[in-house]
């Protein structure tokens, strides 16, 4: 019973064959899923950038002077001081 060398070549590259095939297999897909990952945190980052864009225009609306003169006077019942009510205070 006496197996030849090239026999014993022959399993090795089968066996290396079917290694490397099923490694190309798994990275495929991995490739796949985290190319999936990929598009959804791309996603995921246009919609943070969509709802940034909106809170910057939000914040820039909510902090204009004349928004918040408008505040203060309406909420606040506040106004100017007359020229009569400021005092100065020099050391």
């Amino acid at each position: 019973m006496r197996i030849s060398l090239s026999r014993i070549l022959l399993v090795l590259v089968t066996l290396a064959v079917v290694a490397t095939a099923i490694g190309v297999v798994y990275t495929r897909h991995q490739h796949r899923q985290l190319f999936g990952e990929l598009m959804r945190l791309e996603r995921e980052r246009d919609e943070l950038n969509i709802e940034f864009s909106r809170l910057q225009l939000e914040q820039a609306t909510w902090s204009e002077a004349n928004r918040i003169d408008q505040v203060a006077r309406e909420r606040l019942n506040m106004k100017f001081p007359e020229a009569s009510d400021v005092v100065v205070v020099r050391p």
